[in-house]
């Protein structure tokens, strides 16, 4: 039987803290299965007065969470409002209270709610939360906790359970401070970076009895491998559209969670093609790659923060002729499709706990739009939206670099001579008369009309003159086109 929480906060200023973790605590594939959540806007219309009927829920409720903000809400005639009755009540039938408040300090709150939030910690132990990443984040870590206490718990996802012979020294002090010290500056982190290690991996929720999660190994570890060896990212470069040897460049990285994604990211935008604009705006010029470099942090970030660490594999990244392909083990949570990523939806990461700090640090911007911001930024570019599937045990994003689908070459009637050539064009980027002859063994007068076709067909665009004329692909004009020249030092594929 699951057990139910009753969420207590002033409704109007914290709405979508509300929902945000009803949905979070409903969609967890491990809350999920313990936990129910109560909120008073979910009841249908009836005769009970709200007073009563909140705190009957209260008294059927196994965990009472206040999120507590600026406002402090109705005061009713006994001058109290609905907020701090139910924690009163809660705290009168010995509930389980967790007390979450927002912001870092008190300023700009109401007197009444300050004195609420000083009653709540002469009681219990109250977290802060700057958004609503950070609050889930720690909404997960006080229930999960709950779970240990009560029993009912004895093993802990994967991330979070204590990392087998790791201590405190495993911990790189440096690496830990200088995210503690980014945190504080962008996201409002109220830890000092040179507080000591066991308190800081305390206050996010990576320590347990003194042992360092798997977490805090995979985010600060001065050697996470030697811990998890399939903890890391395979990059493969290939020049043609399927995997076959030999691989022209193939590199595995590992180090931290932070570390594995900067350099599998300038691993896969440094053998795109990139074009150099004009300096007219100013003494930069402006750099615009082949996929949009937003698209593809964020398809590396997502596979990173999602990814099953419980399963002995590593994330995959495949850079193709003409897409780019991140494998990640494991599926999404049950509440969700790859249909429902293209459409506003719930963030439900894997490993909170991971979610949080890559969150902190500025890897993630936005809470539950990840998907929509690849989407969106694949439409700028020109580029068809990304892909989403489960392949087996492993989940797969797909980004393509150009817009020659399988779906459009499949309606324009292509022979089988130019769907040679455009394989083969689409290694090499361009062709000439004579090699479309020996590609595919037409005569000189078969080529020039299936070129010919081609250009018709909007696939390909006529350059160079004379003996040095050849086709190349029209999506290779606009990387080479007159507004802008390819950098020389790009490595195209």
């Amino acid at each position: 039987m699951k057990r139910f929480v009753f969420v207590s906060s002033v409704q109007g200023e914290l709405a979508r803290e509300r929902v945000a973790v009803r949905d979070f605590i409903r969609g967890d594939a491990l809350l999920g299965q313990y936990f129910d959540v109560f909120l008073f806007e979910d009841l249908p219309a009836g005769d009970a007065t709200p007073g009563a009927c909140y705190l009957a829920e209260v008294d059927r409720a196994a965990v009472y969470l206040g999120i507590f903000g600026n406002d402090y809400g109705s005061q009713g005639v006994e001058g109290i409002s609905p907020t701090e009755r139910e924690f009163d009540h809660a705290t009168a039938r010995r509930k389980v209270r967790l007390v979450f408040v927002k912001g870092a300090d008190d300023t700009g709150r109401h007197d009444k709610m300050r004195k609420l939030i000083r009653k709540a910690e002469q009681q219990l132990t109250r977290r802060r939360f700057v958004d609503i990443a950070d609050l889930n984040a720690k909404v997960y870590a006080s229930l999960i906790k709950y779970l240990e206490e009560s029993g009912v718990l004895s093993l802990l996802p994967f991330h979070a359970a204590p990392c087998p012979d790791a201590r405190l020294d495993d911990i790189d002090r440096a690496r830990l401070s200088a995210f503690l010290e980014k945190a504080r500056a962008e996201r409002n982190l109220a830890l000092q970076p040179d507080m000591p290690v066991g308190e800081a991996l305390t206050a996010l929720n990576l320590l347990h009895d003194g042992q360092p999660s798997r977490a805090a190994i995979l985010l600060f570890g001065g050697a996470p491998q030697r811990f998890m060896p399939a903890a890391e990212v395979k990059c493969l470069h290939l020049h043609g559209t399927v995997v076959e040897k030999p691989i022209p460049s193939y590199q595995v990285f590992k180090g931290t969670l932070f570390a594995q994604a900067d350099q599998a990211l300038d691993f896969v935008m440094s053998k795109l093609g990139r074009r150099v604009g004009m300096r007219e705006a100013g003494s930069a010029a402006s750099v615009a790659y082949e996929l949009p470099q937003a698209a593809v942090a964020e398809a590396i970030v997502n596979a990173i923060a999602h990814r099953d660490y419980g399963i002995g594999a590593a994330i995959q990244i495949y850079l193709f002729a003409d897409r780019l392909e991140v494998w990640n083990p494991g599926a999404l949570p049950a509440s969700l499709t790859p249909a429902s990523l293209r459409q506003i939806h719930p963030s439900l990461p894997h490993n909170p706990l991971l979610a949080e700090a890559l969150f902190l640090a500025h890897y993630i911007e936005k809470v539950g739009s990840g998907t929509l911001d690849m989407i969106a930024g694949c439409q700028r570019a020109d580029l068809p939206e990304p892909e989403f599937f489960q392949e087996g045990d492993q989940f797969v994003q797909r980004l393509w670099r150009d817009w020659l689908t399988a779906d459009v070459l499949g309606g324009l009637n292509l022979n089988p001579r130019q769907a040679e050539a455009l394989r083969v064009i689409r290694q090499q980027r361009r062709i000439t008369t004579a090699e479309f002859q020996q590609v595919t063994g037409a005569s000189r007068a078969t080529a020039k009309r299936d070129l010919e076709d081609l250009v018709a067909k909007g696939l390909l665009l006529p350059a160079g003159a004379g003996r040095g004329a050849y086709y190349q692909l029209a999506r290779e004009r606009l990387i080479n086109g007159s507004n802008g020249s390819r950098d020389p030092g790009a490595s195209g594929s």
